[in-house]
């Protein structure tokens, strides 16, 4: 699916660290399941998912433990910080993805919360499997190279 370059996603939360810690196989976008307190609070841009997963419950997928803070306006109607969010996929990909996680190794992680030009909240998700210790210190090993070899290149010409 190609997106459009004149409206960019206005991403709300990033997780920098999935990445590095997990080899992301495949991506997801998913909705989410909001209440009207939750939108605004997204919309002030200040969620955290750097130590959220997503997982079945039953028949359905949800995301567990991504904060999002309370409206600081909507005094007592107020939602829950860490409560499980209901994702909204196709019945489809909710099988392909419960079948990977009882498969050993798998992890289906939020990579980014996100507005699409339609205004709509979405969660990027990736189905990944861990990285040993080893291959993270390659990873970076390689960042290394290419930072030094682009900075070499700037300094030829």
């Amino acid at each position: 699916m190609a997106k459009d370059p004149k409206s960019p996603n206005r991403v709300v939360a990033d997780n920098r660290k999935a990445r590095f810690n997990y080899e992301i196989l495949d991506t997801y976008e998913a909705g989410i399941a909001l209440t009207g307190t939750e939108v605004k609070s997204l919309r002030q841009g200040k969620a955290t998912i750097g130590e959220a997963y997503a997982g079945p419950s039953g028949e359905e997928f949800y995301l567990f433990n991504a904060y999002i803070p309370e409206y600081l306006q909507a005094n007592r109607f107020n939602h829950e910080t860490k409560r499980p969010r209901r994702l909204l996929l196709h019945k489809h990909q909710i099988n392909k993805l419960i079948g990977a996680t009882q498969r050993e190794g798998f992890t289906v992680i939020p990579l980014k919360i996100y507005f699409n030009d339609r205004g709509r909240a979405k969660v990027e998700l990736g189905l990944g499997r861990g990285k040993k210790l080893h291959d993270k210190r390659e990873t970076e090993k390689e960042r290394s190279w290419n930072r030094e070899r682009a900075r070499l290149m700037r300094e030829k010409g």
